[in-house]
């Protein structure tokens, strides 16, 4: 593989090698029926196949192959494409004679069951305008000889196994000299490979180009400034790969850019404000990198964004001004990140919004009765910031919501009276707060909840038996408040329950004996209570426990027998408890 910016092979060499190589296949090149006839012969009995025959009155030399199944041929009888995607083909294209196809245009074997390597004399195929052999097995390195296909506008290779660097040599030098160099490329798929090395720079020599996908790669080095040069570009996805360095400030000149996927790379830096010039940018994805500075602020000016993620980063400053009134939003990601400004005043109303995460940053103010506008909410999350007031009544009014967290914030008030009409909700944590008042009876309707924490708030009143019919919880944590009254025994109806705290509360009474049928959970945490009575034996038959806290009740009796209470789990039961241990006599 030649080193970046220098040619081993100068390109007038390369053009004229692969001119000889063209003449020498020629020569005894097969007709397009032999050539097709004995590619069929490579594989198993495959029905996509069963067209491919010649009829009795002629022979391999004179019979046309074009009625065939996937073969297509102009006005003169000659093949002009070879289209056999999504059939499932088993096989390699090592007995295709590319030599015989002179004239194809258009090669499409995508979505099959191809493997081997991309044949080297693919670049006879000098004609060729579309070639698709994305998701397939191939393997092996891109052939050098793909340079001599200048009339291909579509390249796409993606979802193989292809190993290897992209030769530089497969784009035009950029002296306007060289009669090789995928010149007419607009399309240039390669992502979900095996690729490493950096993205040449010859890149933006291929100056028709409008889409290049790399994403799913081992690429490294820089983003080449050279695609500031590339004025047609709409889409740039170079996402999960391990690019460093910083965003090249001229791609905020590239005035057709909609969608640009940087997300889960090593890049570093500021991110050019220019990027807010894009007016018609609809995606914009920078998350999981190491970015630091402001996000572009006017990175909504054309008021057509639509995904925008920025999490897992290091953004400090305020929330971009443009998504006040960018109502294009359909998801968002910010989280993880050093962000400031006033929730109730930076952030509007986003009638096609779906997913909203603001989480770990240091948002303030207050949650504005005008997120209940947002309709087609199913995610809502704005943890660990510093948002206080109370939790506006309109929230209740998101019938699709699947995920509500609001946990480790500053709100007060009680929890709305109508959380029951979130019907949808699976998910739905308000911990770490200082919500008040009573867990209202209507939380049972939340039939899909698999996720209820409410810890660490000032909670009182009795646990509502009604919990019962939320029968798909799997994690319930109501520890660290005010709760009194009795254990509802309903509790044990949960059979789908992994982990159970109500530690640090004021619960009275005894531990159901119900909780038996709780035989998935893992964690059992009802410590720091004024629980009393003994330990239900039935208790022994929560066969997947692996933690329980008993401790600091006022609990009394024999330790129930089974090897769920066994030894190694007493010094959790015996603080400020009456427990003791029935040893027996062999």
């Amino acid at each position: 593989m030649a080193s970046r910016g220098k040619y081993s092979l100068p390109a007038l060499y390369l053009y004229v090698a692969c001119m000889l190589l063209l003449f020498s296949w020629k020569a005894n090149s097969l007709s397009e029926t032999e050539a097709l006839l004995k590619w069929k012969e490579s594989f198993e009995n495959q029905s996509i196949f069963e067209s491919w025959v010649i009829p009795a009155q002629s022979n391999s030399t004179t019979a046309s192959p074009c009625q065939w199944r996937g073969i297509s041929c102009n006005d003169a009888g000659t093949v002009t494409e070879i289209n056999l995607s999504f059939t499932g083909l088993t096989g390699t294209l090592q007995n295709l004679d590319f030599s015989s196809f002179l004239n194809l245009l258009r090669l499409d074997l995508k979505t099959n069951k191809l493997s081997g390597s991309v044949p080297s004399n693919i670049g006879l195929l000098s004609k060729l305008q579309f070639l698709d052999l994305s998701t397939n097995d191939l393997n092996g390195t891109l052939p050098l000889s793909l340079a001599n296909l200048t009339q291909v506008y579509e390249l796409d290779i993606s979802r193989n196994n292809i190993v290897g660097e992209i030769d530089a040599r497969l784009f035009p030098d950029g002296t306007g000299q060289s009669r090789t160099g995928l010149i007419g490329l607009k399309n240039f798929l390669l992502q979900g490979n095996q690729l490493g090395g950096r993205i040449p720079e010859e890149i933006g020599n291929s100056k028709l180009l409008t889409l290049i996908a790399l994403d799913g790669n081992f690429l490294t080095g820089p983003i080449p400034a050279s695609l500031g040069n590339l004025s047609s570009l709409s889409i740039l996805r170079a996402a999960v790969n391990q690019l460093t360095g910083q965003i090249p400030e001229n791609i905020g000149t590239l005035n057709n850019l909609t969608d640009v996927r940087l997300f889960a790379n090593k890049l570093t830096g500021l991110v050019p404000e220019e990027l807010g010039n894009l007016s018609s940018l609809t995606v914009l994805h920078l998350a999981e990198n190491n970015f630091s500075g402001h996000l572009p602020q006017e990175v909504c000016r054309g008021g057509k964004l639509v995904n925008f993620t920025a999490n897992f980063n290091s953004f400090t400053g305020p929330v971009p001004v443009s998504l006040r009134d960018c109502q294009s939003l359909y998801r968002v990601r910010l989280e993880h990140n050093q962000l400031t400004g006033i929730l109730d005043r930076d952030f509007g109303v986003y009638p096609n919004l779906t997913y909203m995460d603001l989480s770990y940053n240091k948002l303030q103010g207050e949650l504005s009765p005008k997120w209940g506008e947002c309709q087609k909410l199913t995610l809502l999350k704005i943890a660990v910031n510093s948002i206080d007031g109370r939790i506006p009544d309109e929230i209740t009014s998101l019938s699709q919501l699947v995920e509500l967290d609001l946990s480790s914030n500053q709100l007060s008030g009680e929890i709305p009276k109508q959380i029951g009409n979130l019907t949808r909700l699976s998910f739905l944590s308000l911990k770490d707060n200082n919500i008040s008042g009573q867990i209202l009876a209507g939380i049972g309707r939340l039939s899909d909840l698999e996720s209820l924490d409410l810890s660490s708030n000032r909670l009182s009143g009795a646990i509502p038996h009604q919990i019962e019919d939320c029968n798909n919880l799997q994690n319930l944590n109501l520890s660290h408040n005010q709760l009194n009254g009795t254990i509802p025994f309903q509790i044990g109806n949960l059979v789908a329950l992994q982990a159970l705290d109500f530690s640090y509360n004021s619960l009275s009474g005894e531990i159901p004996s119900q909780f038996a049928k709780l035989k998935r959970s893992e964690n059992l945490n009802l410590s720091h209570n004024y629980l009393t009575g003994t330990i239900p034996a039935a208790l022994s038959n929560m066969v997947s426990l692996q933690s329980i806290n008993l401790s600091h009740n006022s609990l009394e009796g024999p330790l129930p027998d089974g090897s769920v209470f066994s030894l190694h789990l007493i010094q959790m039961l015996l603080p400020t408890t009456k427990i003791y241990v029935v040893i027996s006599e062999d």
